[in-house]
């Protein structure tokens, strides 16, 4: 992935950037960070959030600027590209147990709602709404290509 952003996503990303700015100084809550960074389509754990947020805000109650935003997403965007689709598929092949390139929906929302960052049932229904075939089962190839790419 690029290390620098086109004239278009530069404006995309200022747009984003500016409706998380309430008070109008070019500037925003650095709580807002993991919201802002899934806004523009990255998808960090809230672990890396923090982590980063220690770096550039060990307090946590300073309001950043665009140009510090920018770095960090360029380091999340290179990080999504080196383990993006074809990890997330990979983790969920272990669960393809005849190679069918299928899993069950069932054991794919357990996963989900139950290891790493687990999301709501909710969320995984949004997911897998579908993707699902009659019998209950996932192609996760598709599942995490819907996924990724909204």
């Amino acid at each position: 992935m690029a290390s620098t952003l086109t004239d278009k996503e530069m404006d995309e990303l200022r747009d984003n950037f500016g409706l998380y700015d309430t008070v109008g100084d070019g500037k925003v809550e650095s709580a807002n960070m993991g919201q802002m960074l899934r806004a523009v389509g990255l998808n960090p754990t809230q672990a890396e959030v923090e982590k980063v947020m220690k770096e550039i805000d060990p307090t946590g109650n300073r309001r950043i600027s665009f140009e510090e935003f920018v770095p960090v997403v360029l380091s999340f965007r290179s990080r999504t590209h080196k383990y993006g689709q074809d990890v997330f598929i990979d983790s969920l092949r272990v669960f393809d147990s005849d190679g069918s390139g299928s899993i069950n929906s069932g054991e794919l929302r357990h996963v989900l709602t139950s290891l790493g960052e687990r999301l709501k049932d909710e969320d995984v229904d949004m997911l897998i709404q579908g993707v699902e075939d009659n019998s209950g089962l996932i192609n996760y190839e598709d599942f995490v290509k819907s996924v990724m790419n909204g």
